[in-house]
């Protein structure tokens, strides 16, 4: 089988394709033959070794994935074979076969394609943990949203609005804001100009901003933290600006405000058994209408490298995903 292969920390761009033996499914473990798998920042960060839990060398990229399963190992029942998944994956997704466990995966409905599906694993699992259960986001309330253009930001403003928020979405050009518009964002702001404060300020026009949506970090967190109304919850999800900021904690006390963090791969880590049950809800959602995920920005295996690249260094648009095998 073809797969990506990170065999030094480095540079994504350096990742080369080889040929590997297909994996043999062990106890409770399902074969797949992959059609698609997500990436996002935290992969690159894997790739280049900067993640703070690092994946032992050597390594195939990736975990979210969508595909087929096409053999099972001792423990599961053979009527999953031609079963169409989702899941994540431990052993990583940039292959065209993987072995994972039965229990990781969920049953992919038709009108979810594999890229919209193996695109919105982490971003809407992210977002459905942030915004519902750490946020307790309420219908009604204002929301703004850090690095809307992103894949983390777009799944952001899906959920937000599945929830009945109102959405400001903020992002660093026209080109992005655009995108912002585009997946649901009712209103939109230019955060790489100085006067952003104002501008958020000005949209808001007296309404409280109850809920920040915040993957991005450096100096936008501080402005946005000394936004929100009292009672207000400022979620922290990553640090895509590069810069971890320091708020300073009269702010939080002054405004009775809250500063939680978001993180849903080490809330999985310490719950394993919660996260099929989340994806299950995820896809009920999309089969319900009420989210929208798309794959906005495919790309063939040939371009992992590259597409690994461009997360690392903030040119990319939208949620990445990369088409594994042709259907």
């Amino acid at each position: 089988m073809r797969a990506v292969h990170c065999t030094a920390y480095g540079e994504p761009r350096g990742l080369e394709i080889l040929d590997l033996p297909d994996p043999v499914p062990g106890q409770g473990e399902v074969l797949v033959a992959v059609e698609a798998a997500g990436l996002g920042y935290a992969d690159a960060l894997n790739v280049k070794g900067a993640y703070q839990v690092k994946r032992p060398l050597p390594f195939i990229p990736g975990g979210e994935l969508a595909g087929r399963v096409v053999a099972v190992g001792p423990g599961v029942g053979v009527s999953w074979i031609g079963n169409p998944i989702l899941g994540m994956s431990p052993k990583g997704s940039l292959a065209e076969r993987v072995a994972m466990p039965a229990a990781a995966c969920v049953l992919r409905p038709e009108i979810l394609s594999a890229e919209a599906g193996a695109g919105m694993i982490v971003n809407y699992g992210t977002a459905l943990n942030g915004l519902e259960y750490r946020g307790q986001l309420k219908a009604g309330e204002m929301v703004l949203i850090l690095g809307a253009a992103g894949g983390v930001g777009l799944s952001g403003i899906d959920m937000a609005k599945a929830l009945g928020a109102t959405v400001i979405a903020a992002a660093s050009s026209a080109e992005k804001l655009a995108v912002c518009k585009a997946h649901g964002a009712d209103y939109t702001i230019d955060y790489s100009k100085p006067d952003w404060r104002k501008e958020l300020e000005s949209v808001l026009a007296g309404r409280p901003l109850n809920v920040v949506y915040d993957p991005v970090g450096g100096p936008y967190s501080e402005i946005a933290f000394r936004c929100l109304a009292p009672g207000g919850r400022h979620l922290v999800v990553g640090f895509a600006a590069g810069e971890i900021p320091r708020i300073p904690l009269n702010l939080p006390l002054l405004k009775r405000a809250s500063i939680v963090g978001v993180a849903w791969g080490e809330h999985h880590r310490a719950n394993p058994g919660e996260q099929p049950g989340e994806l299950r809800r995820l896809v009920d959602l999309v089969v319900a209408g009420k989210l929208h995920p798309e794959a906005t920005a495919v790309y063939p295996l040939e371009r992992a490298g590259e597409v690994l690249q461009s997360l690392l260094d903030r040119t990319s648009v939208g949620k990445a995903v990369i088409q594994v095998s042709q259907r």
